[in-house]
């Protein structure tokens, strides 16, 4: 996940064309759920690597060097809270064909 700020995600809200988003499924609300899915996967795996990465700060004493310790934990979460958001990410990936799906109800009508 260290190469989120390297994404061509935006961090604004953006409109895109409803045509190419459902091109490949041929159904807007099948397209959605599956981004949907995908902003979740990467949602939980951000929050896991900002919990890792704070736990470090973590400290059980008060003492001056806390204080020097808070300027880096701030320093790691600002970085988090300029990241584009979950679902930015997960819109671009569907865009660039970079989520595999497969919709199973299809597979199993096909084999009957």
């Amino acid at each position: 996940m260290s190469d989120l700020k390297n994404t061509k995600a935006p961090v604004t809200t953006v409109t895109y064309n409803r045509d190419e988003f459902d091109q490949k499924t041929g159904n807007i609300y099948e397209a959605i759920s599956i981004v949907a899915k995908r902003a979740i996967q990467i949602n939980s795996e951000i929050k896991k690597e900002l919990l890792e990465k704070l736990e470090e700060f973590a400290t059980y004493s008060d003492s001056l060097e806390e204080v020097f310790e808070n300027k880096e934990q701030i320093e790691v979460s600002k970085f988090y809270e300029k990241l584009p958001k979950p679902h930015a990410l997960a819109v671009q990936e569907w865009l660039e064909d970079k989520i595999y799906y497969r919709n199973t109800a299809l597979e199993d009508n096909n084999e009957e």
